[in-house]
Formats: structure tokens, sequence, C-alpha cells
């Protein structure tokens, strides 16, 4: 068995699944599916998404400067790919999808999505206009947890909450647990 050769592409798989939800300076808002996204930086706390310029939230997020990434699981990947399929210019997918919008600690402008078990909070420092989609570098100001799945440790065990990925045109949802961090170096 060989391997085959094929032109330059994203193969990069699994990656998150996310909602990014945006407004603009009038208070209008929608929420963006997006897959392309990751963690940048610890300190300070920093990540990034990608937006082609042609989607509506993109200018949401170039007049603010903010926006909101909120994980999704299985009980959200109906909202996730239909938020990431309809358009905010034609159907409000708050409405649509039974989300509900609520305030942030640090932003102006950009709601988060209550029932995501975690929302995190973004200021946008740069854009990179890189083809055909724009990186937005950015911040994280704050981080809301869901109590819900608060341990009585004080620990949180957001593996609980169901959380998606999203594989080569297919969600999926997170297998059984392999290891932690470690687990190949520690002493038995």
């Amino acid at each position: 068995m060989g391997k085959e050769t094929w032109k330059p592409g994203n193969m990069l798989y699994p990656l998150p699944a996310v909602m990014v939800s945006a407004a603009d300076k009038k208070g209008n808002a929608n929420i963006i599916t997006v897959a392309w996204t990751g963690t940048v930086c610890t300190n300070p706390a920093m990540l990034y998404i990608s937006v082609r310029p042609e989607r509506f939230s993109y200018a949401m997020i170039k007049e603010t400067g903010e926006f909101v990434v909120n994980l999704t699981t299985e009980k959200l990947a109906y909202a996730a790919d239909w938020c990431g399929v309809k358009s905010g210019r034609d159907v409000d997918k708050w409405k649509e999808m039974g989300l509900t919008p609520q305030k942030t600690d640090k932003l102006e402008f950009a709601p988060l999505i209550k029932e995501s078990p975690v929302n995190i909070e973004c200021r946008v420092c740069e854009v990179r206009e890189l083809g055909s989609h724009h990186m937005f570098l950015a911040e994280v100001l704050a981080v809301h947890v869901d109590s819900e799945y608060m341990a009585e440790t004080g620990k949180f065990e957001l593996n609980k909450s169901g959380l998606i990925v999203y594989s080569h045109g297919t969600y999926l949802s997170l297998g059984e647990e392999l290891g932690t961090f470690g687990y190949s170096v520690r002493k038995k």
C-alpha cells in the first residue's frame, strides 16, 4: 500500500467546531460556525479565528474588534452546523436555533451563547489578510465556564460536556480517554 500525493490543501484534522458570536455597533448580533481556530499563546492568552471576508459576521468583527468563541457539544451540533450554512443576512440564527445571547463581562458589543459550556471573550489584536480567509488574532479577555461541569473538588470537567470536533466534513463526538498529559512517562 502506497501514498498518493495531492495538491496543497489543509488536511489538519480534527478541528474544534466552535460557534463565534459577534455584533455590530448597532447591536445586531450573529453567530458564525468556525473550524479554523486555535490556541496561539498562553501568556498573554491568545487565539485566532480565520473567516472569509464575504461572511456576514466578518464586518461585525472588523468593525468592533471583538468576538466570543463558544465551544460546541453534542447538544449544540445541529445548531453549530445550521449556523455554519445559513447566513445572518437572511435569518436570525439566535431565534431560529433557540440560542440565548448573554452579556459578556469585558466586551462592549459581542454577546456569548448561554447554552455553550465555555465562552471565550476575545479582543482582536491584528487582522492578517492571508488569501481566501483573514485571520483575526485576538487576546482572550475572559473565560466563562458552565457550573454544571464543576466537580465538588473545584475541578472543571469540560470533557463531560460532550464536546464535538469537525473532521474532513463530518462532526464527531470525542471518544474515550486514552490517557492524561504525561501518562507515557509516569512511573507505575
